[in-house]
């Protein structure tokens, strides 16, 4: 089957315009389905406990204090600390067993006899199932009173005393008005979990989280959908091998081309700029896996360092909590990503095109200046704002805004934003001969519209702020989040492969162009809407099981055929010979799309059927998922354009590559050691307590605590230790290979892609 170009741009087009569509109505669906924060929650004899201000309020404490990157809410966050909406809810029972046991038998609840607890328990299960949402006024039973009560003096103990053996130093809420507003903040996402959605028999988080006590189990819908994504996994598989084996996709083959040695191709001014972006992109990257090193160990020794705290007097859990170290490792690991696919967009246009622009490098130069000042900007505010040296609104404009993977204050935001929009223009500088000469779909385009949807959906994060219902930010957050990842980052991966490919003479630009262009339209087509696979449990409308359970299934299909690239890919450097200069980042394209496979594919889509992800959602299985997903597919991309720009830029006779394939050996060797031996067997244990017990007692301290879960939290050490000692391997041979660079030249010394000649026909 043989498919045009102009084909395929109008099929992604269209699929672009049906995405806006159906989740711009979404949006619009989902603001009007959230979960209402009440003018007041009120008791049986209509006293006023909480009011909207304080819910809000209680929101605002949470970001700002970074507690989503201690525990979660609604799933979502870290997962060291408790899950606040399973921990209230769990609370919430626990507590309204006692209020009835006193006032029926006089005793406590754990007093009572087999029959007596029964028939409490019942009471209570019977009382919060039959909750019903409405909009206004919240009305609360006098054991809800009482309960809500409890949780909040609870929550001034935890998050303002503070609790060492939880990870949780003093002062973590300044005061202890704040900690009840925390408090008001976490009962309110429990009241939704459990009280119906009007006209509907289930509640408004499809009675997430699993809380038998609470009349919380999973509801008919989210087994029946399991079945159909089980049926659509399958033939999602069969899809993709079908397509990849029936439409011709370009093959790179080695023997009948002239693969460029690094010595024809000279290096201009800005592609030596750009090389500069590397040696940055290290220094965060060591940092960030010291970072993951510390959190690691934080599960083991959650008040201390190695015992160095109490030797030396030193309180390291109050210098760098968990949250403000969990914040920092997520932020920078996607900033070394980030900076090394920037600064891949601007050292391939030379290659392609044989034209430096007039002062490209100064500007080059001046993106990194500028992106330097917003990380050390940011991550100076999230310390700030988290700390409480930011006042009023500040904090979260300049400081820290408290959400998971986009902790930064609102200003860097926009200064991120503004630099991806600074590349593109940098980008499109650079590759201006072809974007004179191509149609609309060629290969220069591609990358820009790859770069610009990675801005466009940046924009997302700005729709919200921090008094937002939290139901609402979430759904605007993870379209960021989401997004990014099996959207314009997948897009983005196969522009800058193929355009790495042609730059190599290993494919040319036209079957280049085919083969973005036919991926894309599965990438984007699939995993655009299959976001919604976050919204099931955290308080969006029905809508999103049936729509997230069918295309984040259907995500599998440009997983295969980026599999399929990859064995491809081997294929060819198998039989490419010694000769062959660019072995090693192939080496990285392999490795990111195999990993690519096995993280999103194969772990994502295990945790994506909704029965199971009712019980895993935010527990060590997701762990594992991201960290094969994001560093294996990602990362290891990154590190192969890393890789080719240095191979480019080191002068041919000094070129050593030596350091460099021991820090390939022992990434892989560490992430699936990390992976296979430690976050996968502590996510199967944390399925087994959340699907015998209930969700709270899965990620409670107790599990985490236990025998054979600290035994799987020792046994992450090796993997660890490989990935660091990769990682540092790695930025010692950027740091030595800078004093071997070559000259530079203003023009390449190759023939340009612009140049060759080709049909738009085919």
């Amino acid at each position: 089957m043989k498919v045009s170009r102009q084909t395929l741009w109008r099929l992604l087009a269209a699929v672009f315009v049906v995405n806006l569509v159906v989740m711009g109505l979404g949006a619009w669906y989902s603001a009007q389905q959230a979960p209402p924060i009440p003018d007041e929650v009120v008791g049986p004899d209509g006293e006023s406990l909480a009011t909207g201000a304080d819910i809000r309020q209680g929101k605002v404490v949470f970001q700002q204090n970074g507690l989503m990157n201690h525990g979660s809410i609604l799933g979502n966050g870290a997962y060291f600390g408790t899950d606040l909406t399973a921990e209230a809810l769990d609370m919430k029972v626990e507590y309204m067993r006692d209020y009835y046991a006193r006032e029926k038998y006089g005793t406590s609840f754990s007093e009572l006899d087999a029959d007596g607890k029964a028939a409490i328990s019942d009471q209570v299960r019977r009382e919060l199932d039959s909750a019903v949402g409405r909009e206004g006024t919240i009305e609360y039973s006098a054991a809800e009173i009482y309960a809500h009560e409890q949780v909040r003096e609870r929550y001034v103990e935890l998050y303002h005393e503070g609790e060492l053996e939880r990870g949780i130093p003093s002062g973590t809420v300044s005061d202890e008005a704040e900690a009840r507003r925390l408090a008001d903040f976490a009962m309110w996402t429990a009241w939704f979990s459990h009280a119906d959605r009007p006209g509907s028999d289930h509640s408004y988080t499809n009675e997430w989280p699993y809380q038998p006590a609470a009349g919380n189990e999973p509801a008919g819908a989210t087994m029946t959908w399991s079945v159909i994504a089980m049926v659509l996994l399958v033939a999602g598989a069969g899809i993709g091998v079908w397509l990849y084996k029936s439409v011709e996709l370009p093959e790179p083959k080695t023997g009948v081309v002239d693969v460029p040695h690094p010595r024809d191709v000279a290096l201009t001014p800005s592609q030596r700029a750009a090389s500069r972006y590397v040696p940055i992109a290290a220094l965060l990257f060591v940092v960030q896996v010291l970072l993951g090193g510390l959190l690691a160990h934080y599960y083991i020794e959650r008040d201390g360092f190695f015992g160095l705290g109490e030797l030396l007097g030193i309180d390291f859990l109050s210098i760098l909590p968990f949250s403000m170290a969990k914040t920092l490792h997520l932020d920078l690991g996607i900033l070394w990503i980030a900076t090394l696919w920037l600064g891949a967009g601007l050292f391939l246009p030379p290659l392609l095109t044989g034209h430096e622009p007039k002062n490209q490098d100064r500007y080059v130069n001046g993106l990194l200046v500028a992106l330097v000042v917003v990380v050390v900007g940011g991550m100076t505010g999230i310390w700030l704002g988290a700390n409480g040296y930011i006042d009023g609104q500040l904090w979260w404009i300049l400081g820290n805004e408290g959400l998971e993977y986009l902790e930064v204050g609102r200003f860097w935001q926009f200064g991120l934003l503004a630099g991806f929009l600074i590349w593109a223009g940098l980008a499109a500088r650079g590759f201006k001969p072809l974007l004179d000469k191509e149609a609309p779909y060629g290969l220069a385009h591609m990358i820009l519209y790859a770069g610009g949807s990675i801005a466009l959906l940046f924009t997302a994060g700005l729709l919200y702020t921090p008094q937002t219902n939290i139901v609402t930010t979430e759904f605007w957050r993870w379209w960021v989040v989401h997004m990014w990842v099996e959207g314009a980052f997948e897009f983005f991966i196969i522009a800058v492969v193929s355009l790495t490919l042609v730059s190599m003479n290993l494919l040319s630009r036209r079957s280049a162009e085919k083969a973005v262009a036919f991926e894309a339209l599965f990438v984007m087509g699939t995993g655009v809407i299959g976001v919604s696979h976050h919204y099931w449990w955290v308080g969006q409308p029905d809508v999103w099981l049936p729509l997230g359970s069918i295309f984040s299934t259907l995500e599998l299909i440009p997983l295969v055929l980026i599999l399929f690239e990859a064995m491809n890919e081997y294929r060819t450097l198998a039989t490419s010979g010694e000769s062959f200069p660019y072995t090693l980042p192939f080496m990285f394209i392999i490795a990111s799309g195999v990993w690519n496979f096995v993280g999103a594919g194969v772990l994502g889509f295990f945790i994506n059927l909704p029965l199971v992800n009712y019980y895993e959602h935010g527990t060590y299985l997701t762990v594992a998922h991201a960290h094969a997903a994001m560093f294996g597919a990602f990362g290891f991309l990154a590190l192969g354009m890393a890789t080719y720009i240095l191979r480019l830029t080191v002068s041919p006779g000094q070129w050593v590559e030596r350091r460099l394939r021991w820090a390939f050996w022992l990434w892989n060797a560490g992430l699936a050691l990390m992976v296979l031996v430690s976050l996968l067997p502590v996510g199967f244990l944390q399925l087994e307590v959340a699907f015998t017990q209930s969700y709270a007692a899965a990620r409670s301290l107790e599990f985490y605590n236990g025998g054979l879960v600290q035994a799987l939290f020792w046994a992450r050490m090796p993997g660890d230790t490989l990935l660091i000692a990769g990682t540092i391997v790695f930025a010692y041979d950027v740091v030595k290979k800078r004093f071997v660079l070559r000259e530079t030249s203003d023009v390449p010394a190759r023939t340009p892609v612009s140049d060759q000649v080709m049909s738009d026909d085919d």
